[in-house]
């Protein structure tokens, strides 16, 4: 399970094994190694700006769990629903550690699983995509290297300096399901697109600049759509080099992928202007976030009182973060004294 990895143009070479290590006689891959170890850095990510969006860390938990679950099953579906072979069994539909996950069908499935999870545990919405959007970034950029380590994932012959050559590239592209352009040649023994670190560059540089935004952030929602807008950019050039993705017209070398992009793309600038126009003249406010524990006393109270509401407080998006974290933890303490207060009275009558 070991490739010889090179780029010619930069006389470099690495020996490189799919296999990270062993426990109790299962392979560990270093591709399921990079998604998980980008998935650490998001979740490090999200819990530590997650009060600047008026979202609580312990309810966002729940969100995350059932998003990242729920978003990597989309993802072997939108695979196998795209992939131009067919499956002998439902073993083979389910055998994620084959390979086969498509990143737009986890974005899809986080967002719409993750937003039901939003509803249940009363997480707001649109803040939570703003931070997954970034999520995405982070884990999508480490998780692309585990292409790097599978040889997967690469694009058609270049003559760059950092074009890249393996045994692994020659015997794919020797294979019958190569997918190109109509009018491109492949030359399996010449060097091939590392696409695999032009999306790693792609998402990391978006990171840095959504998060650059943050305080700059007009409406919820706002960096979720630049998200959108920048992926889905990069992804329609990046796919346009790649020699393994499904065709959809031939003749212009469209792809699959590519038309989701440009979806994605249009469809948030129209957005982004339509909305930016309309929040222009308005400073985002977040309202800061109940804890866990004050929506259980909360809930408790209200089971003897069913219109009882806590006043909620709010501060401009574009606080310091320092702010936020100061301001949420004294409207908790003020509102879990209140609640307790409530809880007494009623316990007393």
């Amino acid at each position: 399970m070991t490739n010889l990895v090179q780029f010619p143009g930069l006389g470099l070479s690495f020996e490189l094994s799919r296999v990270a290590f062993s426990i109790g006689g299962m392979d560990i891959y270093w591709y399921g190694v990079c998604i998980a170890f980008g998935l650490c850095l998001a979740l490090v990510f999200a819990f530590r700006r997650c009060t600047e969006f008026g979202i609580d860390a312990d309810s966002m938990v729940d969100v995350i769990l059932i998003g990242v679950v729920l978003g990597i099953a989309s993802a072997r579906l939108y695979y196998v629903a795209m992939a131009p072979y067919d499956y002998d069994s439902i073993w083979d539909v389910l055998a994620v550690r084959d390979g086969g996950l498509a990143i737009y069908g986890g974005i899809i499935g986080a967002f719409v699983f993750g937003g039901l999870a939003c509803k249940w545990r009363g997480v707001p919405v649109l803040p939570m995509f703003d931070l997954a959007g970034m999520g995405f970034l982070i884990g999508q950029g480490c998780g692309r290297w585990g292409n790097f380590f599978n040889q997967e994932a690469f694009g058609c012959n270049t003559t760059l300096p950092w074009g890249m050559f393996s045994e692994a590239t020659e015997d794919y592209l020797m294979g019958s399901t190569v997918t190109v352009p109509k009018g491109v040649t492949i030359d399996p023994s010449m060097p091939v697109h590392p696409t695999f670190l032009y999306e790693s560059i792609w998402c990391f540089v978006g990171l840095a600049l959504l998060a650059a935004y943050i305080k700059k952030r007009k409406f919820n929602g706002d960096i979720a759509l630049r998200y959108l807008v920048w992926y889905g950019a990069g992804r329609f050039w990046i796919e346009a080099l790649r020699t393994d993705s499904l065709l959809l017209v031939p003749s212009l070398g469209l792809r699959a992928s590519q038309l989701v992009a440009a979806a994605a793309v249009v469809g948030g600038v129209a957005l982004e202007i339509f909305l930016t126009r309309k929040y222009k003249s308005k400073p985002l406010m977040v309202t800061l976030a109940l804890t866990a524990e004050n929506r259980s006393l909360l809930a408790k109270v209200r089971k003897a009182e069913p219109e009882f509401t806590v006043e909620r407080e709010e501060l401009v998006a574009s606080s310091p973060r320092k702010l936020f974290l100061e301001r949420t933890n004294a409207y908790n303490e003020r509102v879990k004294q209140q609640l307790k207060e409530k809880l007494a009275e009623k316990k007393d009558a």
